[in-house]
């Protein structure tokens, strides 16, 4: 892989210690450091006090304006080799620019999940409707990204099952997408020592960060259904609610005479998870792979989820935990595995399996190399046989071209009015 600068367009700025996107960015990061690739890391959106400090691990920030031409200015002056966008919306607002000032570079999304189709769940769960393929497929949030996907040279897709869907149901040609989970270290037998034992661990833990609906309605759910059933039950356990920025109806449920506390942020997520005895994620709608079930395999804690939590995370492996559901069934799981010693610490070595197997950053680092020195080798054959992505990207140069400009000539006129 010959990549000297690299440019990521975020479309917020890296928060690891909140949300698994920061994470997964984090990781990517990480990759093309090791790679010796200079980094610029540039953003629309202002830094909260959860951003990470990207220039003490060496990156170059850049703020960054929409609808602007000192964005053209300031790409073609970096000639970056590959810029990175973040998200489909990013690649949208910025891409067509980066194919007019820097041609050359690679065009790379990360999807992080795909957020049509986590729209089109939230949709469908809401007016309570079932959610199929086809429901995805007509929603024009899909066609956006999908059209993302195709001007790009390569999409990497972090859910197996997201993978399946764009190479089966939309038929994407398996040239521009590339199959890259989270990178993770393995977990060896120190490791292992180092984990508080069953006994040793009490109570419930659910992770969820406030900005992100399938958690505030997972917590939701929970409170109003779950808790109680497995409160009966185990009356004098506790579950602790943590995830920055809770709406103010979420931190409304904080009831200690429950056992319900609603905590806030916390700064050492795998530390925390490992006091808990059990994790629990009852995500009814979502996309991609969930950062607190990892967080969860990784200090050892078994995690009660539902088919949307464990999806596309476990291929044919066995899960950490249960997968279920029901309230009645869930709760079930749930005390099953906060009550029998054995059970717990069965699926404790199957999360350790999953990591080592499923998510092993040596192997994934690899593919990814690869997979980029192969395209950056061929990229004028690549982008050839990509006609799909050739004409889209023609017409978006014509269109979201036009409507940009004409709202960067709007701005300067009312800037002139203010002048004036």
């Amino acid at each position: 892989m010959q990549l000297k600068h690299l440019l990521i367009i975020g479309f917020v700025w890296p928060e690891p210690s909140s949300t698994a996107a920061g994470n997964r960015m984090l990781q990517l990061i990480h990759f093309f450091l090791n790679n010796n690739c200079s980094i610029t890391f540039a953003s629309t959106a202002a830094e909260t006090e959860l951003s990470v400090d990207l220039e003490h691990i060496g990156i170059y920030k850049e703020a960054i304006q929409l609808n602007h031409a000192s964005f053209d200015s300031f790409v073609s002056a970096l000639n970056p080799d590959m810029v990175l966008f973040d998200r489909f919306l990013t690649e949208e607002q910025f891409g067509w620019r980066v194919a007019q000032s820097a041609p050359n570079a690679l065009r790379v999304l990360d999807t992080e999940d795909l957020h049509s189709l986590r729209h089109t769940r939230e949709q469908a769960f809401k007016s309570n409707q079932t959610h199929t393929t086809n429901l995805w497929l007509q929603n024009d949030m899909t066609k956006r990204e999908m059209a993302s996907i195709y001007r790009c040279d390569l999409s990497l897709i972090i859910s197996s099952h997201e993978m399946q869907l764009l190479t089966n149901s939309v038929k994407v040609d398996k040239s521009l997408l590339l199959h890259l989970p989270f990178l993770l270290d393995g977990i060896g037998e120190e490791h292992i020592k180092k984990w508080l034992s069953f006994e040793n661990r009490t109570d419930f833990i659910c992770i969820g960060n406030g900005k992100h609906l399938p958690n505030t309605d997972a917590i939701a759910w929970l409170k109003k259904e779950i808790w109680p059933l497995i409160r009966k039950q185990l009356p004098k356990t506790q579950l602790r609610v943590y995830g920055a920025y809770q709406p103010a109806h979420i931190q409304q449920m904080h009831n200690p005479k429950e056992g319900f506390l609603v905590l806030g942020w916390v700064s050492d997520l795998q530390k925390t998870m490992q006091q808990a005895r059990v994790n629990l994620a009852p995500l009814r709608f979502g996309a991609g792979i969930k950062g607190k079930l990892i967080a969860a395999m990784q200090s050892g804690t078994p995690s009660i989820t539902t088919p949307i939590g464990a999806e596309g995370m476990h291929a044919d492996l066995k899960w950490n935990g249960d997968i279920t559901s029901n309230a009645k069934a869930f709760a079930e799981a749930a005390v099953a595995f906060h009550t029998d010693e054995q059970r717990w610490k069965c699926a404790q070595l199957n999360g350790v399996h999953l990591i080592n197997t499923h998510y092993n950053k040596e192997a994934l680092s690899k593919r990814l190399s690869s997979k980029i020195k192969n395209i950056q080798q061929n990229i004028k054959l690549h982008r050839t046989q990509n006609f799909i992505g050739g004409m889209l990207m023609h017409h978006t140069m014509a269109s979201t071209k036009y409507l940009s400009k004409w709202i960067e000539s709007k701005n300067k006129g009312n800037s002139n009015q203010f002048n004036h």
